[in-house]
C-alpha cells in the first residue's frame, strides 16, 4: 500500500487479503508496532496484541481454522478523524474442522496512518463462533478481519 493510501482503501485491501488466504500480505498491511484489540475476548483469549510480529503469530494458522468465503454486508463509516473508519459487516465461510457455517457479524475500528494499520479493535460475537467450531474455538479463529 502507498503511505498516502486511505483508510477505507488499507481496509479493503485486509479484506481481499483474507479471502485470498494471504495472512503474510495481510500482516505487512500492519504498522511495526500496531495494536490489535478484542473488546469481547473470551476468556482465556489475548484482549490485546501489540506490534506486527505478535498480530503475525496470532493470525498464522487462520486459513488452517476458517475457510473464509465472504464478507458480506459491508458498510463503512467515516469519522471525524480521517484516519479512522467503522466497519459493519458480515464474513462468512466454514468452520474447518466441523465443516459447520461460519457466519460473524462484525463491527470493527479501524485506524490507518501512512498506509498501515495502527490499531485495528475487533468486535465480535464468541458464541456465534463457539457454535461453528463445537465449542472449542482455535486461537485466532473468530477473526476475519482481519480481519480476523
Amino acid at each position: 500500500m502507498t503511505t498516502n493510501a486511505s483508510a477505507t482503501d488499507v481496509f479493503t485491501r485486509s479484506l481481499d487479503l483474507l479471502l485470498a488466504k494471504d495472512i503474510d500480505g495481510w500482516v505487512a498491511l500492519w504498522a511495526p508496532d500496531g495494536v490489535f484489540e478484542f473488546p469481547f475476548a473470551l476468556p482465556g483469549a489475548p484482549r490485546r496484541l501489540v506490534g506486527r510480529d505478535a498480530v503475525r503469530g496470532y493470525m498464522a494458522d487462520y486459513p488452517d481454522h476458517i475457510d473464509l468465503r465472504s464478507f458480506e454486508d459491508l458498510t463503512v463509516h467515516r469519522t471525524d478523524d480521517p484516519e479512522t473508519i467503522v466497519v459493519e459487516l458480515r464474513g462468512t465461510g466454514l468452520a474447518v474442522a466441523t465443516g459447520r457455517p461460519f457466519d460473524m457479524p462484525y463491527i470493527q475500528v479501524v485506524t490507518v496512518h501512512e498506509g498501515q494499520i495502527t490499531r485495528f479493535r475487533d468486535y465480535w460475537n464468541g458464541a456465534l463462533a463457539a457454535d461453528a467450531f463445537d465449542g472449542e474455538i482455535p486461537v485466532g479463529a473468530a477473526h476475519a478481519g482481519e480481519g480476523r
